[in-house]
């Protein structure tokens, strides 16, 4: 039979947030990320991190509370929902009923800062990537996945300023659009890390936003993306930081088989020369680069049942045949949609494609929060991967994340029973397992008629007016 045994002391350091996502000492990749880890990025932070029992919202508590509303959607995400949990918690425990005012909640979490948050989601996924099964590598190399994608947020003046909505829509109508670009495991699913800009201006594409993460990488990892990041410059710095690159042949250039060291039948050896140098390259950096860089170009012909054949050129730095032949490249290309799935995961499944706050500050604090619970979640799917003998690519993300929320506070109040909730976490998460389906083809549209409303094509206040006004047009 349960019982609540756990002390408000214990509850009130960082270990409510590790229970939170079923975690102790002992299981694989738990020391990922400990609870003196998480008290120091608070205290290099600057962030103090105290024991006064008659404080709710310490940093402990206001972490957890922030990341308990990264678990829900809808109703169940806002503050005054946050508020609740603590305040639930906090009788629990036999204290004194707490305010549920939103006010002191989100002061506190306004102290949170986005390099502590940043920081803790780095450690998770650098810590399990270090500590995955060869097994589940390819070719025992780290494959770092990239793309990029978009988030919305409030349409307030804060956010306007940092991050116009696009030009394309009229003012008052749309809203503020941010950009990031991530770097996820192509083994683990976990994000290792994200670069955030504006989606229109200098700088602001996604292969500028990937320059602010190549201090991520490691000599040996390979990166795979698309075919927008096929650029000459970016692949020479990729080189030297000895990362390897596999692409595919950006839509402006050709290949010509019949040039360059023939390597076999859609497989050769060629040389790109320099390029001009680009407007956001200083003259020293354009100077040392090399007059060419040599790459491989593989052709892979895709046939699938009922549909007539293509094929596509696969760029790579990777120019060993005997090591790495074409059909291994092109497998692993093929894995690059796994990044679109990953990315699914962290807008749809996490609800972070449309965001909440009304500031940019607190925009970011609130994403970086959002991916922080991404890998925490990762991180179980992980152990019931080991547990089940699978890869974790062969687990749902959505029952991960189901199970973590069922358990809710149930897990951060309970001592003995810690241990049968994880077990129970990984064999419900390993019977969930993902169906292998590369050559799945859904169409793009949707059976369900949305409700005929018309669409805002004014300023809400504007619309508002002319209402009150009795104008009907």
């Amino acid at each position: 039979m349960f019982s609540i045994t756990t002390t408000a002391k214990s509850l009130w350091r960082f270990q409510i947030v590790l229970r939170s996502f079923l975690q102790q000492p002992g299981l694989p990749f738990s020391d990922a990320l400990s609870e003196q880890q998480i008290e120091q990025a608070f205290v290099d932070a600057g962030i103090t991190c105290d024991d006064d029992h008659d404080v709710v919202y310490t940093p402990a508590v206001t972490l957890w509370a922030f990341l308990s509303q990264m678990l829900y959607s809808g109703a169940q995400r806002s503050c005054v929902a946050a508020v609740a949990r603590v305040a639930v918690l906090w009788v629990t425990l036999g204290r004194k009923i707490c305010d549920g005012n939103t006010g002191a909640y989100c002061r506190a979490r306004h102290k949170l800062t986005e390099e502590v948050l940043q920081r803790l989601t780095c450690e998770v996924a650098d810590t399990c990537e270090q500590q995955v099964r060869g097994d589940w590598l390819w070719r025992s190399r780290h494959v770092w996945l990239v793309d990029g994608t978009t988030v919305s947020m409030p349409d307030t003046p804060e956010n306007q300023a940092a991050y116009p909505q696009p030009t394309t829509q009229a003012p008052g109508v749309g809203f503020p659009l941010l950009r990031l670009v991530t770097m996820l495991s192509l083994s683990t699913g976990m994000l290792r890390d994200v670069a955030l800009g504006p989606y229109a201006g200098k700088e602001s594409g996604e292969t500028a936003l990937l320059r602010q993460l190549l201090a991520r990488l490691r000599p040996g990892d390979v990166v795979l993306a698309d075919r927008y990041y096929c650029g000459w410059f970016l692949l020479v710095l990729l080189r030297e930081l000895q990362v390897d690159v596999v692409v595919r042949l950006h839509q402006r250039r050709e290949a010509n088989f019949r040039r360059g060291q023939r390597l076999g039948k859609g497989d050769h050896l060629v040389e790109w020369p320099r390029p001009e140098k680009p407007d956001w390259m200083d003259d020293a950096t354009y100077e040392r680069m090399p007059a060419s860089l040599r790459v491989r170009e593989v052709e892979v012909r895709i046939e699938e049942a009922g549909f007539r054949t293509q094929s596509l050129v696969i760029v790579t730095t990777l120019t060993e045949v005997q090591e790495y032949p074409c059909e291994a490249l092109a497998e692993l290309y093929h894995q690059r949609w796994l990044v679109e799935l990953d990315i699914r995961s962290i807008k749809s499944t996490l609800s972070l494609d449309v965001l909440r706050c009304k500031t940019p500050e607190m925009v970011h604090k609130e994403l970086r929060t959002g991916l922080l619970a991404y890998n925490l979640i990762r991180q179980t799917m992980l152990q019931a991967a080991l547990a089940a003998g699978c890869s974790p690519r062969e687990l749902s993300f959505t029952a991960a994340l189901q199970m973590l929320a069922a358990v809710g506070l149930t897990v951060t109040l309970l001592d003995g029973e810690l241990a049968i909730l994880i077990e129970l976490h990984h064999v419900q998460v390993a019977s969930h397992r993902v169906g292998n389906r590369p050559g799945r083809v859904e169409p793009r549209a949707v059976k369900r008629r949305p409700k005929p409303h018309d669409l805002l094509t004014e300023p809400r206040d504007v619309a508002r007016a002319r209402l009150l006004s009795g104008k009907t047009t």
